[in-house]
């Protein structure tokens, strides 16, 4: 699927194929973590340990080609799936070993604690959001059910392209869909998407979260200049998908997204937060309940749904007994253990 070239370059990145259509990568907040300099957003917002978390792709296939994207052309262009098809285990066990195997080289750094050594070993989260997009892979139910039947939460993150597998998704800890601009002109700009029915198909997966009882959330990666406007486009789509979160996350000017953006095009933390608080002036049912400097974000929350963090032992306890999980469930008002 990847060609020679394309896949050497990737792998000087430290991209690690994993069968035939997936990848895994070390987060830098996994690296972070490990040398006790702090954990990312997801750790901050919603109890998320990032040196436990394992990000990966189950798909390098992307029907987008999003121009704040740093990804590049890493992802094949296509609409439709082709090729063979991995085995959920097959997919999980290799990811995890090249993950560790990625990772092996601070056993023994002296900056980090031996505890956090051992921790990193037990993989207990999966961002499912590296590259491509995850959910065409065929079998993207089957492989969420295999990571929480390991005990793995999952996080996984859609453009909202395909809503036949949005459908499909019985149990997830917390689903993403990109919202990438207010109105259907800026998303054909910002998103340069291969689908003609783009904007129909955003709205079928807006209509399809919105019936989700998991933890759902909506991410609006803000560029400067470019999508910050139409506050009520915005709104309506919010609304129409309703969920429980919302992060209002700042464009970063690296990778190949400079091709296509200015670092101009870049707001800072505060002004994230100053477009935030505009978006809150039209999203009358959210909250903002905590912010990460670093990643420039905002964490919104539906007044009166669930809380931030995640109770896992609770949803793994839901899930795996066969049973859906609602997102107040398995929510909490504090920090819990793995």
């Amino acid at each position: 699927m990847i060609p020679p070239s394309a896949r050497e370059r990737m792998e000087k990145q430290q991209y690690r194929f994993v069968g035939n259509h997936s990848a895994v990568k070390v987060c830098g907040w996994t690296k972070n973590m490990l040398t006790q300099k702090g954990g990312c957003y997801k750790f901050l917002f919603y109890g998320i340990r990032s040196h436990q978390c394992m990000q990966m792709t189950t798909s390098m296939f992307c029907a987008n080609r999003c121009t704040f994207c740093w990804r590049g052309d890493k992802a094949p262009v296509s609409r439709d799936w082709y090729g063979p098809v991995d085995q959920p285990s097959v997919i999980i066990n290799e990811a995890s070993e090249a993950h560790k195997k990625l990772l092996c080289g601070y056993d023994g750094n002296p900056k980090v604690n031996k505890q956090l050594v051992e921790q990193y070993k037990d993989i207990k989260h999966v961002a499912l959001s590296l590259t491509g997009e995850p959910i065409t892979y065929p079998l993207i139910d089957e492989i969420l059910s295999e990571f929480h039947k390991r005990k793995v939460s999952t996080f996984l993150v859609t453009n909202a392209q395909y809503p036949e597998a949005l459908e499909k998704i019985q149990n997830c800890t917390q689903l993403y869909i990109s919202v990438d601009a207010p109105n259907k002109e800026l998303i054909k700009e910002v998103d340069r998407p291969l689908f003609p029915d783009y904007y129909e198909r955003l709205l079928k997966c807006l209509d399809i979260l919105k019936q989700k009882q998991f933890r759902t959330c909506i991410r609006l990666t803000i560029v400067k200049g470019v999508n910050d406007t139409d506050l009520e486009g915005y709104e309506k789509l919010v609304e129409r998908a309703a969920p429980d979160f919302i992060e209002v996350k700042g464009y970063m000017h690296v990778g190949a997204s400079r091709e296509h953006l200015e670092r101009s095009n870049m707001p800072m933390h505060d002004e994230v937060k100053t477009f935030t608080e505009q978006l809150l002036d039209v999203f009358k049912n959210y909250e903002v309940v905590a912010e990460h400097g670093p990643s420039r974000v905002v964490c919104l929350r539906r007044k009166g749904g669930p809380k931030r963090y995640i109770d896992f032992h609770r949803f793994f306890d839901i899930v795996n007994k066969g049973n859906i999980a609602g997102a107040s469930d398995y929510s909490s008002d504090r920090m819990m253990p793995n």
